[in-house]
């Protein structure tokens, strides 16, 4: 490393010794499994929200063993609301071939821990160097934002050429020891001080070299991804809801949007309502269309309009492999997606 290199890892640890987050949950009897979730759950996620879902995943699911011998569908109900389900299912996947391939133990090397599913390089630098004491760099999004501003670099960096320049400076200014305290620190220095819209430089240990800040606008960088507006899609959810209260659901394919958890059947309009219902022989009683609401995902909007059906007379058995009529009083264990979740509690609210 040079001087400068020195100096740079140095003001970050010295800040980190003072400032530093070292009472989260899953800084405290740390181990490879604590720190995989944790980074998995923290992914495009703030701590806020995912302290409290850490909580409770850790409380069902203490180890690799417990989580690997869950099903999908316990998992993916811890996982409700917290978006981006596919990091739930990889989870799962890579519990079970923890346990399958590697008797429930984490491979010691950046490289082997990469190859599992849901594992990126990041994350597997994270959870090698927090949990191993392996000398081995990170670019999360935090690491990302400071090193962007700290070197000014030009580009969006989700592009192949800016991220293989920032995972090069990442490499360089990776200090020979304290590695734990050294990721923790970057991470926390781009969650609390260079944040992305309001950083607090005046206090930011960094704020001497830091060629963003040199500009006026530190905020300039990282440089935007090209903007694309978002397509609006819609959906009309059915909400069937039989004689005793239990609403019908369905299990989505395993791979695409809410991928594994369950959702309300779904048409292309409200026109289609009827004769959906006809092909699968359900007589209703009265159905209401109800208010229209917007999700947004990463890359499109979801216009959905539900529709609240009441059947006439008793359904005894499920319509097809993927149906489940789903207690609203006794929930089972179920991943739900969030407007799923929504729409149920919204309707439990009017029975009451």
């Amino acid at each position: 490393m040079t001087k400068q290199d020195t100096a740079f890892s140095d003001s970050v640890l010295d800040w980190y010794h003072s400032h530093g987050r070292k009472h989260l949950p899953w800084q405290q009897d740390i181990t490879p499994y604590r720190v995989w979730v944790s980074e998995i759950m923290l992914q495009q996620t703030q701590v806020a929200t995912v302290i409290p879902y850490y909580e409770r995943f850790m409380t069902s699911f203490p180890d690799v063993f417990a989580l690997a011998a869950a099903s999908q569908d316990e998992v993916l109900h811890h996982w409700t609301g917290l978006g981006y389900y596919a990091r739930g299912r990889n989870l799962h996947k890579c519990a079970q071939t923890l346990v399958e391939h590697f008797n429930g133990k984490f491979p010691d090397s950046v490289e082997a821990l990469s190859d599992l599913p849901g594992i990126g390089r990041s994350t597997a630098g994270a959870i090698a160097s927090i949990s191993m004491g392996i000398r081995a760099p990170i670019l999360d999004g935090n690491v990302k934002r400071v090193l962007t501003r700290f070197f000014a670099v030009e580009g969006w960096p989700g592009t192949t050429a800016t991220e293989k320049h920032l995972w090069s400076l990442a490499e360089r200014l990776t200090p020979d020891h304290s590695h734990q305290q050294y990721t923790q620190a970057m991470m926390d220095m781009g969650a609390t001080l260079c944040t992305r819209s309001k950083p607090a430089c005046g206090i930011c240990p960094l704020q001497p070299g830091c060629a963003g800040f040199a500009t006026g606008n530190p905020t300039q960088y990282p440089n935007s991804k090209p903007k694309k507006e978002k397509p609006v899609r819609s959906t009309v959810m059915l909400l069937i809801e039989d004689q005793q209260g239990r609403i019908l659901l369905q299990q989505r394919p395993q791979s695409g949007i809410w991928g594994g958890l369950w959702s309300f059947p779904e048409v292309n309009s409200t026109e289609e309502a009827e004769p959906w219902l006809n092909t699968r022989g359900i007589t209703r009683s009265e159905s209401l269309c109800l208010a229209s609401f917007r999700h947004t995902f990463s890359h499109y909007h979801l216009d959905i309009t539900p529709i609240h059906i009441q059947l006439q007379q008793p359904v005894h058995t499920v319509q097809d492999s993927t149906d489940h009529w789903y207690n609203t009083v006794a929930p089972e264990s179920l991943g739900l997606a969030a407007p799923v979740q929504k729409l149920i509690s919204l309707l439990t609210q009017e029975s009451l």
